[in-house]
C-alpha cells in the first residue's frame, strides 16, 4: 500500500529540467528520466524478460466553461462558471516474459519502486503464459533517441485564470444579447502530455504536447411552442496553445451563432426523401471518424473489441481489394499532420510515426496497426497507432489521425452547390447513431440549409440522413480543393476495458454526396 506522505512526495519528482518544452534547443531526452528508465531495463534483464519498456509520464487538465442563463420569472441573466484543473504522474512498465505481456504500475517514481514494479510486471506475464494461446510477436522497430515538443507560442497554463474567463465572458454575452436567446455557453480545455518512453531496444524519446479545445454554444427557446433549438461555434481543436484563443474569434463569431439560432429556432421541417448532400468539414468529420476510422482499427476487425466497442464489417479478408468509396475517396491514416490531435513523434511503442493509406481510390488498403498486430495481416511494420492515455494504462491500438484528401483545386464549395437541384447543406456535429460493425449508420447535424435549383436557400430543420457506409462513401461524387479543407477533431474517443479515452483530427474538405436518405427526426 502506498502512504499518503509517499503519495504526496512523488509530484516534488517533477522538476522542470525533467518534464515540459526544452528551454533551449535540445535533441535528448532529460538524463535524470534516462537513469530512472535504467533502473527497469535492468530488473527486466535479470529477471529475463525478452522485452521491456517503461514509459514515465506527466499529465495536466484545465477546463473552464461559462453559462449564461435566463432566470424564469425576472429575465435576469445568471452566470455560472466552472473550473477545474488536474494533474497526474507516474510511470507504468510493459514486459514480455514466456512469449506472453505483463504490465504494472505505480505513482511513486523513485529507482526502488520501480525496480520493485518491473518485477510486479514480470509476475504477471509469467501468469498470462499459462493461458496464452500464441506467442507475442513484435514487427521490428529501429531504436530512437530523441526529444520532440509540439510547436506552441503560449502555454496556456501559465495564462491567469481571470483572463480565460474574461475572454469566455464576452463571447457568451454577445451570443446572449439576442432577444429570445436562453442560454450562451462558452468554454475551453486545455490538456498536456509529458511524456518518456525507454525500451530494452534501445530507445530513449521524451515528447511534450499541448491541445486546445475551445467552443461556444447559444440555446433558444420558444415558449409558446414548446421548441428548443441550439447552434454552436466550435472551433477544430488543435494540438496549439494559448495563441489559439486569439486565431479563432470567439466574440466575433458569437453574433454570426446568435443570429443563426433564432434562424434555426423559426426554420420549417425538412421534407424527407432522397436528396443530395453538401456537408462541411465541422460535420463530415464525425461521418469520417465513425464510418472509416473504427472499421478500420485492427483489433475491432480481429474480434478483440467486440464485447465494449464492437466488430467490424472490413474483416481482414477484406484488405486490398474492397471497395469502400468511389474515386474521390482516398483517406490517410497520419500522427503527423500538422497540429493534429493524435500527432506525436513517435507512438507508444517507440515508433517512429508516418502517413499511411486507409483508403486509396476508394479501395481499403490498411489498417491502424501498432508492433504485436503488422503480423497478422501478413506487414512487417506497425503503423505507428500505440498509445495509452494514462500512465496507469496499458498502450494498446488507438485511432490515428484519419483524413480525408482534397479534391481538384479548381472544385469549390460554391460549386458543389451549384450542381445540387434538390439537397441540403449540413455544418456541424449533432446526435449520430451505427450500429457495431459500423455499417448502418444515421447522422445528425448542428444547422441545415436547403439547396434548390443549385441556390443556397434559408435554414431548415429537423434533418437526419441514414445510409450503410459503402453506400455513402461510393455515393460521394466530388470533394471541395484544398483551400477549403479543414481539421477537426475529438477529444473523448473511448475503447477498452477498463476503457481509455484518446483524441485525435479529422480533415477535410465539404463533399458532395447524392441521392442519400434524408429522414425528418425529433
Amino acid at each position: 500500500m502506498i502512504s499518503r506522505r509517499v503519495f504526496l512526495a512523488a509530484p516534488c519528482l517533477m522538476a522542470a529540467d525533467l518534464f515540459g518544452a526544452p528551454k533551449e534547443a535540445a535533441n535528448r531526452p532529460s538524463p535524470q528520466l534516462e537513469k530512472l528508465a535504467a533502473a527497469a531495463l535492468r530488473e527486466a534483464s535479470r529477471l529475463k524478460a525478452s522485452y521491456c519498456d517503461i514509459r514515465i509520464n506527466r499529465y495536466r487538465d484545465q477546463r473552464i466553461f461559462l453559462r449564461l442563463t435566463t432566470e424564469r420569472g425576472t429575465g435576469k441573466t445568471l452566470e455560472s462558471p466552472s473550473i477545474s484543473d488536474s494533474e497526474s504522474f507516474g510511470f507504468g512498465v510493459r514486459v514480455i516474459a514466456d512469449g506472453a505481456w505483463g504490465f504494472a504500475s505505480s505513482p511513486v517514481v523513485n529507482e526502488q519502486e520501480i525496480a520493485r514494479v518491473t518485477a510486479e510486471a514480470m509476475t504477471v506475464a509469467r501468469a498470462n503464459a499459462q493461458i496464452k494461446s500464441k506467442p507475442v510477436k513484435l514487427a521490428p522497430a529501429k531504436s530512437y533517441k530523441d526529444r520532440w515538443s509540439a510547436p506552441f507560442e503560449k502555454n496556456p497554463f501559465d495564462v491567469p485564470i481571470e483572463e480565460k474567463l474574461q475572454v469566455l465572458r464576452e463571447a457568451a454575452a454577445e451570443v446572449k444579447k439576442g432577444k429570445g436567446v436562453f442560454g450562451a455557453t462558452s468554454g475551453v480545455q486545455f490538456h498536456s502530455e509529458d511524456k518518456y518512453f525507454a525500451s530494452s531496444e534501445g530507445s530513449s524519446i521524451q515528447q511534450y504536447i499541448v491541445q486546445t479545445f475551445p467552443l461556444l454554444n447559444a440555446n433558444a427557446v420558444d415558449m409558446s411552442k414548446g421548441l428548443a433549438r441550439a447552434r454552436g461555434y466550435n472551433p477544430p481543436p488543435l494540438l496549439a496553445g494559448y495563441e489559439y484563443l486569439a486565431k479563432i474569434n470567439l466574440k466575433e463569431n458569437a453574433q454570426r451563432i446568435r443570429e443563426e439560432v433564432m434562424e434555426h429556432l423559426a426554420a420549417p421541417p425538412v421534407s424527407p426523401g432522397k436528396k443530395d448532400l453538401v456537408l462541411m468539414p465541422s460535420h463530415l468529420f464525425l461521418t469520417i471518424h465513425e464510418s472509416i476510422g473504427h472499421p478500420t482499427e485492427l483489433d475491432r476487425a480481429l474480434g478483440y473489441e467486440a464485447n465494449f466497442a464492437g466488430t467490424s464489417f472490413l474483416t481482414t479478408d477484406k484488405m486490398g481489394k474492397e471497395r469502400v468509396g468511389s474515386e474521390a475517396v482516398t483517406i490517410y491514416g497520419d500522427r503527423t499532420m500538422e497540429q493534429g490531435l493524435a500527432t506525436c513523434a513517435y507512438d507508444d511503442d517507440g515508433v517512429k510515426t508516418s502517413r499511411f493509406a486507409i483508403i486509396d481510390k476508394g479501395v481499403f488498403k490498411h489498417y491502424q496497426t501498432i508492433r504485436d498486430q503488422a503480423h497478422l495481416v501478413g506487414e512487417k511494420e506497425s503503423r505507428g497507432c500505440c498509445y495509452a492515455d494514462s500512465w496507469s494504462s496499458i498502450p494498446f491500438q488507438r485511432m490515428p489521425n484519419v483524413w480525408l484528401a482534397e479534391g481538384k483545386p479548381e472544385t469549390t464549395l460554391e460549386k458543389l452547390i451549384a450542381g445540387v437541384e434538390d439537397g441540403v447543406l449540413i455544418d456541424g456535429r449533432g446526435s449520430y447513431s451505427i450500429d457495431q460493425q459500423r455499417y448502418n449508420f444515421q447522422f445528425g447535424g448542428d444547422a441545415f440549409w436547403e439547396i434548390k435549383g443549385g441556390k443556397k436557400r434559408g435554414m431548415i430543420s429537423r434533418v437526419g440522413y441514414q445510409s450503410r457506409t459503402p453506400d455513402f462513401w461510393q455515393a460521394c461524387e466530388a470533394i471541395a480543393g484544398r483551400s477549403f479543407w479543414q481539421q477537426y477533431g475529438s477529444g473523448n474517443d473511448g475503447k477498452g476495458e477498463p476503457m481509455q479515452t484518446n483524441s485525435m483530427s479529422h480533415g477535410c474538405a465539404p463533399g458532395l454526396f447524392r441521392q442519400i436518405n434524408v429522414i425528418l427526426t425529433d
